[in-house]
């Protein structure tokens, strides 16, 4: 069982006691806009939702990320174990703009065996730069923007790939998604969230 301490989080696997807050974080509306499910419309939902992602998965790396002073979640981290190494994370709210989830994921990085992630990707929508300010400070580098028909919820979105290669490979490039998304973009710094998106060079 993977359980790591910073100064102030513990990361932990989820356990059925979470439930309060797991569903309180997936039914805010500004949380869920920018997660890839739909937000769970009773206990039950979040229940089947939190034992689908959490308590029945094998993974090693998906974690509650919660406070040290109370043990309560207070968010998600995770890394996919397949060949993405797709590194994952939401937070409530209310412990938005704290340096929480950055403290998270140093600390997951920091933990996690380079044999195994010899590199590390994230994407994040473009109208959410602040998920994009942690993998900056994480020390990934931007790569690409592609346009995504999002599912389940069907709508377009603009996804920017960031890439952390661990392993001192810097010639690495992770372009599954370039291929997968007709519409890609290179933006030319500063990176920019406005209307003339899919307009830049390619």
């Amino acid at each position: 069982m993977t359980v790591i301490t910073t100064q102030r989080l513990i990361l932990r696997p989820f356990t059925a006691a979470d439930l309060p807050e797991f569903a309180a974080l997936q039914q805010d509306p500004d949380v869920n806009h920018f997660l890839p499910w739909f937000a769970p419309q009773t206990t039950a939902n979040a229940m089947q939702l939190l034992r689908t992602q959490y308590l029945d998965s094998p993974a090693a790396y998906q974690l509650a990320v919660c406070l040290r002073t109370t043990n309560k979640a207070i968010g998600y981290i995770n890394v996919a174990a397949d060949d993405d190494h797709d590194l994952g994370y939401g937070m409530a709210r209310a412990f938005w703009g704290q340096g929480y989830m950055t403290e998270a994921a140093q600390a997951l990085l920091a933990h996690l065996p380079v044999t195994a992630y010899p590199f590390l990707t994230a994407t994040h929508d473009v109208l959410n730069p602040k998920s994009g300010a942690v993998m900056q400070r994480l020390g990934m580098t931007y790569q690409y923007t592609y346009l995504e028909q999002w599912q389940p919820k069907n709508i377009p979105v603009y996804f920017r790939l960031y890439l952390l290669n661990r392993d001192g490979n810097n010639t690495r490039r992770f372009d599954k998604y370039w291929r997968m998304h007709p519409t890609h973009v290179v933006e030319k710094p500063p990176l920019r969230v406005d209307s003339e998106i899919g307009q830049l060079d390619d």
